[in-house]
């Protein structure tokens, strides 16, 4: 008879595409990860996985296996969490999917603090401005910046997003500050391609389309670009609050800010109260980033659109 360690081992070998890989996430040889999937096909009488020179690939029926271990292993987990104590160590894994820029500057260092607290909980995490498929792709929680939209996700808003428009003091000295929307539509903008700058003022929203000469798909590279005087960004906070600060960066069209935004937690239905885990780590982001944010302590992004 097979045991959930066999189970463990061939969902990992599908996840990560080898029984090397596999073996370094689960903490065993090779030999022993492969035995046990060994084991569990003798058991099932079906051939899971397609051994080639390339790799290792499920075959059908191990597709078909692949979501009713996962559903198995996930339920396993959930009935442990439900009968564990607050007080208790956190165990297991946690995938956690994060935007890029905000992730690297902010997120990284409390996540790692995080798993540093949590010694017997496995934290892995996505740091991608792709909107991820929580249930699909099997995450735990994501944090995201935006507008959130109506979904069947649950979500819990931990603090507002600040932002507008910034240039250089340099561009600004050369170009003049724009006068209206219409003016800013003929400066050099930096900004992603494609991108529609929501602006809002007295509640309202405008769209403005920017005369990009310089693209970028990450909001850091668009910070560089306007420090180095190419042109008006849109930008939030938590990025241009260090140039703003230093001077490198300051506001034009002041009255237009960022429309309302905010950085959420979102994790999938319908499982209530959240797991343990994703609670833990949804109060040390409340902790750390709730109400007025450190990006934002000294409101500099005011004083910098004044």
């Amino acid at each position: 008879m097979f045991e959930l360690d066999d189970l463990r081992a061939f969902v990992a070998v599908v996840e990560d595409g080898g029984f090397g890989a596999a073996g370094r996430r689960l903490g065993l040889s090779k030999s022993m990860v492969s035995r046990r999937v060994a084991r569990l096909e003798a058991e099932l009488g079906a051939r899971l996985l397609s051994r080639t020179t390339r790799g290792v690939t499920a075959t059908e029926a191990g597709l078909a296996f692949q979501v009713h271990a996962q559903r198995v292993l996930a339920e396993l987990e959930a009935a442990r969490e439900a009968v564990g104590q607050d007080g208790e160590a956190l165990t297991g894994s946690l995938r956690v999917a994060a935007p890029l820029s905000f992730g690297l500057l902010h997120l990284a260092p409390l996540l790692a603090e995080f798993a540093a607290a949590h010694p017997k909980l496995t934290v892995e995490t996505s740091y991608s401005d792709r909107k991820v498929d929580l249930v699909g792709e099997r995450y735990d929680l994501a944090v995201r910046l935006s507008v959130l939209e109506d979904s069947s996700l649950i979500a819990r808003k931990i603090a507002p997003i600040y932002g507008g428009l910034f240039a250089s003091p340099g561009y600004l000295e050369k170009h003049g500050a724009p006068s209206d929307l219409a003016d800013l539509a003929r400066r050099d903008a930096v900004a992603q391609s494609g991108d529609a700058w929501r602006l809002q003022k007295d509640g309202k929203i405008v769209t403005v389309r920017p005369n990009a000469r310089f693209r970028a798909d990450n909001g850091q590279a668009l910070v560089e670009a306007a420090v180095a005087g190419l042109g008006i960004a849109y930008l939030p906070t938590f990025l241009a609050g260090p140039e703003i600060e230093q001077g490198r960066l300051v506001g034009v069209l002041g009255e237009y800010n960022l429309s309302e935004a905010g950085l959420y937690v979102v994790r999938p239905p319908p499982r209530e109260p959240a797991p343990r885990k994703v609670r833990a780590l949804t109060d040390l982001l409340v902790e750390r980033f709730g109400g007025e944010p450190y990006w934002d302590a000294c409101q500099m992004h005011r004083r910098a659109a004044a």
